[in-house]
């Protein structure tokens, strides 16, 4: 018996109402319109919003950022384990990148994600590599005093001499970088010690803006942040620098270390040949000269890339040789915390 229009009609709305529900449940469990990477982004959201739109169009591939702070993303995929949905790593710091390192879950990335980093920014077994970096330096205000008046060593911040003069932000993971190097280079006692000094001598405030900001209006005589800060502000308005100016350590001291951003695979990643080409696009010059064009005003790993002259020089830092896959965050953690400034 031949159905009627009206039945045939209906059958085929009910069809079509079970093929729309089918794939909007495929479609939610990610068949339908998924990303071809995963990216856990703890580098800053603006630089990679800035320059992922470049991969994409280059790669034909689609990126899903999912950003967040460095410990944070660094335990969550420890959390996660090999079920985590990310392929790819970002961080502005490089404990982060070693906690993840340290339970086994990045992959070892081709030499083609590798070859154009000095070999003192990739850890020796490659399993990330650095693909930017900040240089610590102490800001001053220029109105009480000179670059004569500041201390040769980051470490002299901790003498009496400083009381109330000298502002930091203990709870970033910025300045935890910084301490990392301090425990690195000096020793755990040394560590502690120069800790307490900053404890009962510094001037405490909630990020590195402050920091500036603090420096720039004479709150405080000086400062500990990134260099980026200072040159970003005076690139955009001077508003909250126009009354400081940078003092660089220099002389391999604790106090011109470089704080590494890394980048690494996922050992869990289904993707890793799409993840494989966004290292080794990330590393490249194209996409160093990119990000050392942008507001960031992070120093470009590759030396093929290179920041705007009023940027001092990378070859200039002089900083002090630290292995990057050696910087403990959880140590830091202890030792801070045991200080009082967490």
């Amino acid at each position: 018996m031949t159905p009627s229009p009206r039945r045939a009609t209906t059958r085929a709305s009910v069809a079509l109402a079970a093929t729309l529900l089918t794939a909007s449940t495929l479609s939610g469990c990610g068949v339908f319109g998924s990303p071809d990477l995963v990216v856990y982004n703890a580098q800053h959201e603006q630089l990679l919003d800035e320059i992922v739109p470049l991969f994409e169009e280059e790669s034909g591939l689609d990126v899903e950022l999912r950003n967040g702070k460095d410990l944070e993303m660094a335990n969550q995929i420890v959390e996660e384990g090999g079920d985590s949905p990310a392929d790819v790593f970002l961080t502005e710091n490089s404990p982060a990148m070693s906690i993840v390192d340290n339970e086994g879950l990045f992959a070892e990335l081709p030499e083609s994600a590798t070859a154009s980093i000095p070999e003192q920014y990739v850890p020796a077994d490659r399993t990330w590599t650095g693909f930017l970096a900040r240089s610590t330096v102490a800001m001053y205000n220029t109105d009480t005093m000179t670059e004569a008046d500041m201390p040769a060593s980051i470490l002299d911040f901790a003498d009496p001499e400083w009381e109330g003069r000298v502002a930091f932000s203990p709870t970033g993971a910025d300045f935890q970088a910084i301490v990392s190097a301090v425990l690195e280079l000096e020793g755990e006692e040394a560590t502690a010690e120069w800790l307490a000094g900053l404890e009962a001598n510094g001037v405490i405030v909630q990020n590195n803006l402050v920091v500036m900001q603090s420096v720039d209006s004479g709150e405080v005589d000086a400062g500990i942040a990134y260099h980026y800060y200072w040159y970003r502000d005076r690139q955009e308005n001077g508003t909250d620098s126009d009354s400081s100016a940078l003092h660089f350590f220099g002389n391999q001291d604790p106090g011109a270390f470089l704080s590494i951003s890394g980048a690494g695979i996922l050992d869990s990643s289904e993707n890793k040949e799409a993840a494989e080409e966004f290292v080794t696009w990330l590393t490249g010059t194209e996409a160093q000269q990119a990000m050392a064009e942008s507001y960031a005003l992070e120093y470009p790993l590759n030396p093929e890339a290179s920041l705007a002259p009023e940027v001092k020089p990378f070859d200039e830092l002089e900083p002090p040789a630290v292995d990057v896959a050696a910087l403990n965050g959880p140590q830091v953690t202890e030792l801070m915390t045991a200080a009082g400034l967490l």
